[in-house]
């Protein structure tokens, strides 16, 4: 797309950086690195690169790839979706018991759509500072402070006796940004032309932690008891800080900005970054994409619970198979089409999938139907987020990638905290068919925009 162009703020290189499933040099940590220095009057970048392995496009032998059944992973991108899949199931695995925990300690719908929205907030508040902490010092450190605040939450959701105390658990999710520090590992270590797919591929890894964790989540539920789960989910969470720490590299970026001033709350810096060309017009396209389907997720184990009248094992098996869905579009749909369609015209085909997928949701009266209508809404959805997200990389210089994607973050989670409290008194007024109705409507209108777009573009 035309609208994308990297940011003329800082001088930028083409420095070949291969993806995990390519011949590439990772980042050298040691001081023998090659470095190009660039100065602007604000900020200094630093180029980090390799000296290429001997033989040229041989593949290197220091350990930083690694053979799994043939094929060659770089070993930091491999350790990064290792990590993912424990910061998924962890996080499905308290996903699941989370509302009949709320509900045993006396939350109603409204209640709980509260907790959400507190959950959200904090997360919307946290998405682009953590993306600037990242690109100020280093992904490693930002991913550590993710599984960090993550054990923190789920300890504080174990001992939750009280809906207080509850509401407190939510607090340390400020920096529970785990699938965005991974997504800087994968934007710094990529190539550019494939990041779409290293992105995508990313739903792979959490795609399997979303099917695992909430049959754990339910079966821990149903032989142990809630809180034991949410001890589980910390436990990982703990886990992933020690692989974090032993394997991940303290660089990654290519670009390291050197801001004159060291701030990672430089508001000035974030509002540059929403000006970049092209980046407010797709961080809008994410907005309207996604409200419906946030304030439909913000209320479906509510909708199983009440309307469909699933258990919290059934209902952790209706999340799994979204899981699975999600994890074969993102690990496999994202890279064949992005072969073969730009940006755009995959933006306005699942746009128009979302259509027919919101009427279709509108229509539902048993939940076999529903099983069937996540099929259209999880693709369109899917190809929204992640080609949004990857062209929103490319609006600004590698330097500033992380707090890019923090923005990116940072609508989604602002969908999460509108998304419960109205969900919660659409779907007491109107009843869960309204999601459709308002997701049909929504869609529409950036189908509209998409196709006006698609043929300013071609004259």
């Amino acid at each position: 797309m035309t609208d994308y162009k990297p940011s003329s703020s800082v001088t930028k290189r083409n420095l070949t950086m291969s993806s995990h499933f390519t011949d590439a040099d990772s980042m050298l940590e040691d001081e023998s690195d090659y470095r190009e220095i660039y100065v602007n009057s604000n900020v200094t970048v630093e180029h980090h690169q390799h000296s290429p392995p001997p033989g040229g496009s041989e593949r290197r032998t220091d350990g930083s790839e690694v053979i799994v059944l043939g094929y060659h992973f770089d070993r930091v991108v491999l350790v990064t979706h290792f990590n993912i899949f424990l910061y998924s199931c962890a996080f499905w695995i308290q996903q699941a018991v989370v509302p009949y925990l709320s509900k045993e300690l006396g939350a109603d719908p409204v209640i709980f759509g509260y907790l959400q929205t507190s959950f959200a907030v904090v997360q919307l508040a946290g998405g682009p500072l953590f993306g600037r902490f990242g690109d100020l010092f280093g992904s490693r450190l930002a991913m550590m402070l993710a599984f960090a605040a993550s054990a923190l939450s789920y300890f504080l959701l174990s001992v939750s006796t009280n809906l207080p105390l509850l509401f407190l658990s939510r607090l340390p999710s400020v920096f529970m940004h785990a699938m965005q520090g991974g997504q800087m590992i994968v934007t710094d270590i990529s190539s550019s032309e494939k990041r779409a797919d290293a992105i995508g591929k990313l739903g792979i890894s959490y795609g399997i932690g979303m099917v695992i964790g909430p049959v754990i989540g339910g079966l821990l539920a149903r032989m142990f008891s809630l809180d034991k789960a949410a001890i589980v989910a910390c436990l990982l969470s703990i886990i992933s800080i020690l692989i974090t720490y032993i394997c991940v590299p303290v660089v990654t970026k290519r670009a390291i900005a050197k801001d004159h001033e060291q701030n990672v709350f430089n508001v000035r810096k974030i509002s540059q970054l929403l000006m970049a060309p092209g980046a407010m017009f797709l961080l809008c396209i994410k907005l309207a994409t996604g409200v419906p389907i946030g304030i439909f997720q913000s209320m479906f184990s509510i909708v199983a619970l009440d309307t469909f009248k699933l258990s919290a094992e059934h209902n952790s098996y209706i999340m799994s198979y979204i899981g699975v869905m999600a994890m074969l579009v993102q690990g496999v749909g994202i890279g064949i089409v992005t072969k073969k369609l730009s940006e755009l015209n995959i933006l306005f085909g699942s746009a128009c999938i979302l259509v027919v997928g919101y009427l279709l949701l509108s229509l539902v009266t048993t939940i076999w139907q529903m099983c069937l209508v996540f099929i259209p809404l999880i693709m369109g959805l899917t190809f929204q987020n992640v080609l949004t997200t990857s062209a929103l990389t490319h609006t600004v210089s590698d330097s500033d990638t992380g707090a890019m994607l923090g923005l990116s973050m940072a609508v989604n989670s602002f969908i999460r905290s509108l998304s419960p409290t109205v969900g919660g008194y659409m779907l007491r007024e109107f009843g869960f068919k309204s999601f459709g109705y308002l997701g049909f409507i929504t869609s529409s209108l950036v189908v509209v925009v998409l196709f006006v777009k698609k043929q300013n573009e071609n004259h």
